[in-house]
């Protein structure tokens, strides 16, 4: 595997196969992953499926949605001449770590994420029992980061705050035990844009909700798209204007525009006097920005064994950074070496 491209930084990003990959997936990473950070660093992104384990899942369906976001990956534009893509639980190393920062970790520092609060409470919301798993995840997250002497975490607001943790783990490791790790630091890229549900603007597009209308799937075929777009809540009133707090539902749909476009979305909404023109514009220029995305999803999946060629490279590339600092960790906390 040729490596070409800057090796000074070290950049490690994942997504996670709760659900298929979306509009506000591509837009808000996955893009930028392509077009800017492999060519930029020496850049690991992983489908994290181990995180999905956190939460009631069907065996079947992780498999099936992990490949299917492995290979949407590829089909994105990840070059694996220029990085490494691979699969969470093809190395093992994250899990030894996990171990790790899971002792480093307090009990107080895991029940202050924001996100376990919030999905927890989903979980008891509809009787079900929350999984240990959920609470101490951060410390995977950290143990995935680590363990490749990252320097940079491309991350969205909502996962600012374990990348913050994952700093702290570290420092606290290295003052304890020794310098072993990294510390590592958040990025927020400016993305085209922050890409919201259709049908509920102020919520983010997530892949795993459960209401799919105002989900746009990578997959979806360019009709399903249209129909999605067509159908997206707008705001009252008639006029065309970008107003994020005020009027969501439009500002949602110049975002969009903007980043498929690369307009600016003020701009844009001078060029419109009615609601549905902008609905009609923005849903042929995500069709047409899907396309080569969907066309070459089409053509790897015809070939499964070449996608798993490449996530097979992709973990023995992985394995070989990241084995020498777990030890590293290993032996720092006192833990006999192994033979």
């Amino acid at each position: 595997m040729a490596m070409t491209a800057g090796a000074g930084t070290r950049i490690f990003s994942g997504v996670q196969p709760t659900g298929h990959l979306t509009l506000g997936n591509y837009l808000g990473a996955v893009r930028r992953w392509a077009e800017v950070d492999q060519h930029r660093a020496e850049a690991l992104f992983c489908v994290v499926d181990l995180h999905a384990l956190t939460v009631e899942h069907d065996p079947a369906r992780l498999r099936r949605v992990s490949r299917q976001a492995a290979t949407l990956l590829l089909a994105a534009g990840l070059d694996p001449e220029l990085c490494t893509v691979f699969v969470q639980s093809h190395v093992e190393e994250h899990l030894r770590l996990s171990y790790l920062m899971e002792c480093t970790a307090s009990d107080g520092e895991m029940r202050r994420m924001i996100q376990y609060k919030e999905k927890a409470a989903r979980e008891q919301a509809r009787g079900g029992s929350v999984r240990l798993s959920l609470l101490t995840y951060p410390a995977l997250m950290a143990a995935d980061i680590l363990a490749y002497g990252t320097h940079e975490v491309p991350v969205g607001e909502d996962q600012a705050q374990h990348v913050e943790l994952t700093r702290d783990l570290a420092v606290r490791f290295n003052q304890r035990y020794g310098a072993t790790f990294v510390v590592p630091k958040a990025t927020h890229p400016v993305v085209a844009a922050r890409v919201r549900d259709l049908q509920e603007p102020t919520s983010k597009m997530g892949k795993s909700h459960a209401r799919t209308a105002g989900v746009v799937y990578l997959l979806d075929e360019p009709e399903v798209v249209r129909k999605k777009v067509l159908r997206a809540v707008t705001d009252a009133g008639r006029d065309v204007a970008y107003e994020p707090e005020q009027r969501p539902g439009v500002a949602n749909l110049l975002n969009v525009l903007a980043a498929c476009t690369g307009g600016d979305p003020r701009r844009l909404a001078e060029e419109y006097d009615s609601y549905g023109a902008l609905k009609k514009d923005v849903a042929e220029a995500v069709v047409e920005m899907l396309r080569p995305v969907r066309e070459r999803h089409a053509e790897l999946a015809a070939d499964p064994s070449s996608v798993d060629a490449v996530l097979r490279r992709g973990a023995e590339r992985a394995r070989s950074l990241a084995r020498p600092r777990v030890d590293a960790a290993f032996e720092a906390v006192g833990l006999l070496p192994a033979g």
